[in-house]
């Protein structure tokens, strides 16, 4: 596995990894690719989805970013947002409507993402969007089956 520094990322990632939404608009203002992948498939999308930042993720997306873009795991922002439990991202995406039943490698739903890393709020905001929450992953287990295996007793009420 290759890991990449930030110095040796694209401008954009540079900007989000910095939280730098001043930079970000900049970089779009000069054409910069919303939708480069990193040696992992993964966009700045990605990447602002995993640090939760809601104001670049509405930049990028409504600069032509893919909101259901998938890294060579198959996770989506979407994934990315609800395994860092935060809901402010997660509205964002589902404001501009991110799949809920994007399944990654595993199989695994973000409320299967959701349920296991105890993220409450963005659980709820999934469930009445999905027209199934007892999806099973490649393994068999459900969101609540991930839920109680990782003890969190308060996504399965």
């Amino acid at each position: 596995m290759v890991v990449l520094k930030i110095r040796d990322q694209p401008g954009l990632l540079k900007a989000i990894f910095n939280v730098d939404p001043d930079e970000v608009r900049s970089l779009i203002f000069q054409k910069e690719d919303v939708n480069v992948q990193d040696n992992e498939k993964r966009t700045p999308l990605h990447a602002a989805a995993y640090l939760g930042d809601a104001e670049i993720l509405e930049l990028l997306i409504l600069s032509g970013a893919r909101v259901n873009a998938k890294d060579n795991k198959w996770l989506t922002p979407l994934h990315r947002a609800v395994a860092s439990c935060s809901e402010e991202a997660v509205q964002v995406l589902l404001k501009h409507s991110a799949d809920v039943n994007a399944r990654d490698k595993n199989w695994q739903t973000p409320l299967h993402i959701a349920a296991a890393n105890k993220a409450v709020r963005c659980a709820e905001a999934l469930v009445p969007l999905l027209s199934n929450v007892n999806v099973s992953d490649r393994a068999g287990r459900t969101a609540l089956h991930h839920a109680a295996f990782s003890g969190h007793q308060e996504v399965s009420n």
